[in-house]
Order: structure tokens, then sequence, then C-alpha cells
């Protein structure tokens, strides 16, 4: 096997394994030699990755959010009804977030106990998505009669942030068939405004 593919296997493995524990046992308690073990490799190995603890919480994250960029795109380019189109995201981010612990994980990192990670601020990124295709929506005559952009893309985004939240608790909340169960219960238009500034915040790890 060639070297080079072999650092990316190892480097891909150490940042696994320290997804999974720090969702076993959070951020502050979660050891290196554990998470090279874990990874089974040694701890000169990742080292040779990674020079401290902050710098793997970092590409953690990191891998996390690149691994989202693909699906906000689709959603971008989705030529649906935003809230279609919306719907089909959040069953790919769900989905996403189920099935991968480094998505998973890293979506839970907060400053407070992994110092240097940045709040990406996450659920207004999507509000902004959410907006363009509300009001895209709007300009093709594809809104239902009185529907405001705005407080549709809010109730979206407040949909979505929700779903991420509960499934932290309980990952029945991510399921495709429940999702779009709660989708078919939208009104035809937004009466009410969610907040703008809904969170993302977990709990953290």
């Amino acid at each position: 096997m060639p070297t080079q593919y072999r650092a990316i296997q190892s480097r891909q493995a150490l940042i696994r394994s320290a997804a999974q524990t720090f969702i076993e046992k959070g951020v502050p308690a979660a050891g290196m030699v554990d998470i090279s073990r874990r990874a089974r490799l040694s701890k000169g190995a990742l080292y040779f990755h990674f020079a401290s603890k902050e710098d793997l919480t970092l590409a953690v994250r990191d891998e996390a959010l690149n691994a989202l960029k693909d699906l906000e795109h689709e959603l971008a380019r989705a030529p649906h009804p935003a809230r279609t189109a919306v719907r089909d995201f959040a069953i790919g981010l769900l989905g996403r977030v189920d099935a991968d612990v480094v998505v998973r994980a890293g979506l839970q990192l907060r400053p407070e106990t992994a110092p240097g990670i940045a709040e990406p601020e996450l659920q207004q990124r999507w509000y902004a998505l959410f907006l363009e295709k509300t009001t895209a929506d709007r300009a093709a005559g594809q809104s239902p009669p009185g529907d405001d952009p705005r407080r549709s893309a809010q109730l979206l985004a407040a949909l979505v942030v929700g779903l991420l939240n509960l499934g932290q608790v309980d990952r029945t909340w991510w399921d495709k068939d429940v999702v779009t169960d709660i989708w078919t219960q939208l009104p035809p238009g937004a009466q009410g405004a969610a907040p703008a500034h809904t969170s993302t915040r977990t709990a953290p790890v």
C-alpha cells in the first residue's frame, strides 16, 4: 500500500476515533491515548498528524462542515419549490447526522469544551438558503396565497434546527418517515414568524 494512501487512512481513522470518543466521554475527558488506541494506531502516529487535541477537534469540526456543503449545494440548485427542497435537505441532513459519527460529533463541538472552535452559526446560513428559495418561489408565482417568504424561511429553519436538536436525545426524530410526516402537516402558508435566531446549540461535548 503506498505510503501516502496509508497516511490518509490513518488520519481518517484518528478523526473518526476522536469523534466517537468525544461523543462517549466529552472533549475534556477524551485522552489522546484513548483516541489512538481506538484507532489502532500508536500515539506517535497520532501526533504525526495532529500536534494537539485542539488540532484534532478542529479536524473533526472541519470534516463535519465539509460533509454538509454538498447538501447545501443540492438545496441551492434544487428545482423544486422551497418546502419540498427543504424537506429533502432535512432528510439528507438528518440521515447523514444519524449515520456519520464524525458529522454528529462535529455539530456538537462548542468553544467552551473545545477551545479554538468557533460557532459556525449554521442556522443563519441555512436560513439564508431557505429565504433565497422562498423568495424565488414568490417571484415565480409558486408560493401559497398570502405566504411571506421571510416567515416561511423562518418556519422551515426552526423545523430543521428543532429536529436536529430533538434527535440528539431521541434519534427517531431523524427518521425519514417522521420528517416526511411532519412536512405534510405544514399549513398552506406560514402565518406566524418562527424566531430568526433559532440556535443549533446541542448538548456540548
